[in-house]
């Protein structure tokens, strides 16, 4: 079983950088986007329905704005579109689709790099999710949470973290509350479970040279329920090509 994800940044735009042409060679299971940016009339092109796949969006209602869609190689038995928060859904940021005993979720958590007000609402979403993310580690069903968390979780998962400990994405708070999500709610870290290593990141800004430099931060996830712990098999960050500021994340799993 292989899995994608991606903050496309803009779906449309990662389509012009060759996105779709690449997801084509990949021979994924099941693909998460993100911040796709993009209503779902305004999605005209085939690229946007790749041939293969059963495709969903969940669109913001602001337009050019967050997003998320999923692709499957099989019809789902039920589609989430939200999780009943007006406030959050209204921005078009959790995706859920059931498969059996396996669900799969596209999410974009909130950023609060823009203002205050939009770090109030992320910590808002991070404590309203504590207590979903540990119904959904006890369910019994197998959860596969793909996306953008927007939070780099310890010190090596970004370059420069001694100066970024006051921003947000690496704020104590926000390290605190991932701690909490892989330990006691008993979700786990599935790309970590294969790949210890430092510098890999996901995220890089646009700023300076940030990319030619690998000065990025890794906050795209695919975090799992225990039962696909031991099911995860290699991972991979794909950088050869740049679709977004984002970086595709691969992971594949075993059965």
């Amino acid at each position: 079983m292989r899995i994608i994800t991606l903050n496309a940044n803009g779906i449309r735009a990662a389509a012009r950088k060759g996105f779709f042409d690449w997801l084509a060679t990949q021979k994924a299971d099941f693909v998460c986007i993100q911040e796709t940016k993009a209503q779902l009339h305004q999605l005209v092109d085939r690229h946007f329905f790749p041939s293969g796949y059963h495709c969903f969006y969940h669109d913001a209602e602001k337009k050019g704005y967050s997003g998320v869609a999923l692709y499957s190689r099989w019809q789902p038995d039920r589609v989430h579109y939200g999780v009943g928060w007006d406030e959050f859904d209204r921005e078009g940021r959790w995706l859920q689709a059931d498969f059996g005993s396996l669900s799969v979720i596209s999410l974009y958590l909130p950023s609060g790099t823009s203002k205050e007000e939009r770090q109030q609402f992320k910590y808002q979403c991070m404590d309203r999710f504590k207590p979903l993310l540990a119904e959904l580690a006890t369910d019994g069903r197998d959860y596969v949470i793909c996306g953008d968390w927007n939070i780099a979780h310890k010190e090596i998962d970004l370059k420069n973290w001694k100066s970024n400990q006051k921003n947000s994405g690496f704020l104590p708070e926000e390290r605190a509350w991932m701690d909490e999500v892989f330990g006691p709610v008993g979700l786990h870290d599935a790309f970590r479970i294969v790949d210890p290593r430092p510098e890999r990141y996901t995220w890089w800004s646009n700023r300076g040279r940030a990319w030619d430099n690998n000065v990025g931060w890794r906050i795209d996830y695919q975090v799992i329920s225990a039962g696909l712990a031991d099911r995860v098999r290699q991972a991979d960050i794909h950088v050869d090509d740049r679709f977004s500021d984002h970086a595709p994340l691969t992971i594949d799993y075993a059965g």
